[in-house]
C-alpha cells in the first residue's frame, strides 16, 4: 500500500494494516465499515450538504458525533498504553492518543466531503481545515474536537516544553499519510522500547523502514535494538 503516491493511500486501511501484525486476521474490511457508518451519522447531523462551505457546522456535526454520540475521548489515564495506537483498539475502546483519533477525524471528515489535514505540531498531533477562503481552523481530536487559537497553540507549546517557546508558522504544517504512519510507528517503537519488547520494537522498526529505507532514525534504532539484544544474550 505504502508504494503508492501519498494521494492514493488509503491511511485508514493502512493504519489498520499496522495493527494487524499486533492481531493477525484482523477484519480491516469491517472496521472500515464502522467509519463508513460513523460518518453517515455525522452527515445527518450536517443542515446541508456543503461542508466545505460550512465548517462550523462540519465540526459541531463531526464533534456531536465522535465526541458527544460515541463518547471518543483521549486516554488520559493510559496514554503509554501501545492499544492507543492500534485504530482497530481505538474504534472498539472508543479512546486512543492525539495521532489515532486524528486519523479516526481526518477520515470520518473525509467521508462527509470535509477537508481536514493532519498536523505535526510539535509533542501533540493536531489537525486543521484550510477553508476557501484559506481560512485555517485547528482542531484538537485529543480534547473533544475543540478549535485552537494562536494562544491556545503557544501555550500548549509551552507546557509541553515546559517553557516559553514561540509558535512559528511551520509547526501548524500539513504533513503526509507516510508521514503520519511513520508516527504511529515511532510512537510504537518507543512504548515498546521503554517496556523492554524488542522483539515488537524490531517489528515496528522494520515496518518504518518498508515506509522509507532511508528513515536514519529508524536504521538508528534498528542497529541499538540489535545491539540490546546482543548484551542481553
Amino acid at each position: 500500500m505504502v508504494q503508492r503516491p501519498d494521494e492514493e493511500i488509503d491511511l485508514a486501511a493502512a493504519a489498520l494494516l499496522i495493527a494487524e501484525e499486533e492481531y493477525p486476521g484482523l477484519d480491516v474490511a469491517s472496521y472500515v465499515q464502522k467509519l463508513d457508518r460513523l460518518a453517515s451519522n455525522v452527515r445527518k447531523r450536517m443542515p446541508s450538504r456543503t461542508p466545505a462551505h460550512e465548517p462550523a457546522a462540519a465540526i459541531r456535526a463531526l464533534n456531536g458525533q465522535i465526541f458527544e454520540e460515541e463518547a471518543f475521548h483521549g486516554n488520559r489515564q493510559d496514554y503509554y498504553d501501545p492499544r492507543n495506537s492500534f485504530l482497530n483498539e481505538v474504534i472498539d475502546r472508543r479512546t486512543g492518543i492525539p495521532i489515532t483519533l486524528s486519523i479516526l477525524y481526518m477520515e470520518v471528515a473525509r467521508r462527509i466531503g470535509f477537508n481536514v489535514d493532519g498536523v505535526g505540531f510539535p509533542g501533540h498531533f493536531l489537525v486543521k481545515h484550510v477553508g476557501t477562503r484559506a481560512q485555517t481552523i485547528v482542531i484538537d481530536p485529543f480534547f473533544g474536537g475543540r478549535t485552537l487559537d494562536a494562544d491556545d497553540l503557544r501555550q500548549m507549546l509551552s507546557s509541553i516544553h515546559g517553557r516559553s517557546v514561540p509558535l512559528e508558522v511551520s509547526h501548524l504544517n500539513s504533513v503526509g499519510k507516510k508521514q503520519i504512519l511513520s508516527r504511529v510507528l515511532h510512537n510504537l517503537r518507543s512504548v515498546y522500547s521503554d517496556r523492554g519488547d524488542s522483539t515488537r520494537a524490531m517489528s515496528a522498526v522494520d515496518r518504518l523502514l518498508i515506509l522509507d529505507p532511508e528513515d536514519a532514525e529508524a536504521l538508528r534504532e534498528r542497529d541499538e535494538i540489535r545491539l540490546g539484544e546482543k548484551r542481553a544474550n
